[in-house]
């Protein structure tokens, strides 16, 4: 008897699925209803020229993918986990906070507030309105409510809307992101998902998209419960190379940026180890020999993002169900982590 994909697809891959479905419509409706709080948040980051990016697993992840686009913008930004934040702070003063948790009830964030003055200068983004986060601050409110599947996927996306809504409001223009979100990309990830077949773990890797690695390899390790991680390409290239070979795939993320050619090299460089090499590439340069390339329209920043993210979740996915009998479902962790 022939088995439908609703009676073999684990539980917790279709609760991604359902998520990944919605997450274009959330992230363009995130957007259009973010105006007034990303102004008061552009407002603040102006008059302070400084911002202090904080979250905690892919809410960190997606502070780590937008601090460079803030720097771009003339703002100094950093990008901390949370936990790091309250073991060892930086000063706050004369800073914007800008607080993400999709929940907005991490232990991390609850006890954040309770210990640490708050100031006019504090933002949260997130995705549930009655949170203890958007109660405490004023915050950008993610359309579609609490995401329900484990790894974070809809989350992500929508996330970056937000981000969006407060680089337009600080002078960037929005078009070409807007235009990834209405209408997405689909390549192919067969020839990724071969090549990374017979790999025992995954790095990540990328110049001014590490951000976006540092997503993919949460999902990959949360999903596969393989110890999938993510290293800058400057530090990757100071040593960890040595781990390099067939067994270890590697995927890199490249962008239409200054920071192209850097990636370009440590792919060869890859190449040349046995490793399998996956390129995500929105850069319009010409394929590395050797590596599987999933190109994209040519773009950067954000655009670049929305157009490889969803596709990168789909390799997570796909990489996750040929592993785990029971993917999406986690063993040892909760969607909401309540204690440190």
């Amino acid at each position: 008897m022939t088995s439908t994909m609703e009676t073999t697809r684990p539980a917790g891959l279709i609760a991604i699925d359902r998520e990944m479905a919605r997450q274009h419509a959330d992230a363009l409706a995130s957007y259009d209803s973010a105006k007034k709080t990303a102004e008061a948040i552009a407002a603040s980051l102006k008059k302070n020229g400084r911002v202090l990016l904080l979250g905690m697993g892919g809410s960190h992840a997606v502070g780590r993918a937008v601090e460079p686009l803030y720097r771009a913008r003339g703002i100094d930004a950093i990008a901390l986990p949370l936990s790091e934040q309250l073991g060892q702070p930086l000063s706050l003063e004369g800073r914007t906070v800008l607080m993400t948790s999709q929940s907005g009830e991490s232990a991390e964030v609850v006890r954040w507030f309770n210990e640490t003055r708050r100031g006019l200068d504090t933002f949260g983004l997130t995705l549930e309105a009655g949170s203890f986060l958007a109660r405490a601050a004023p915050s950008l409110i993610g359309a579609g409510g609490t995401e329900l599947a484990f790894a974070a996927t809809r989350s992500l996306t929508v996330s970056f809307a937000l981000h969006l809504a407060v680089l337009a409001a600080l002078g960037e223009d929005p078009a070409a992101s807007l235009a990834a979100l209405a209408s997405p990309e689909t390549p192919s990830i067969d020839a990724a998902l071969a090549a990374l077949d017979g790999v025992a773990s995954v790095v990540t890797s990328g110049r001014r998209l590490q951000g976006l690695a540092e997503a993919l390899a949460l999902g990959l390790t949360e999903l596969s419960r393989r110890p999938c991680f993510s290293l800058e390409g400057g530090q990757l290239r100071h040593g960890p190379m040595e781990m390099l070979g067939p067994a270890i795939g590697v995927i890199l993320f490249k962008g239409r940026d200054g920071t192209a050619g850097l990636v370009t090299a440590m792919a060869v460089s890859a190449v040349a180890t046995g490793a399998p090499v996956v390129i995500f590439d929105a850069s319009g340069e010409e394929p590395v020999a050797g590596a599987v390339t999933i190109g994209f329209n040519q773009a950067s920043g954000l655009a670049a993002i929305f157009a490889m993210l969803p596709v990168a979740q789909r390799l997570m996915i796909a990489f996750a169900d040929a592993r785990v009998e029971n993917a999406g479902t986690p063993l040892r962790s909760t969607k909401i982590t309540r204690s440190e």
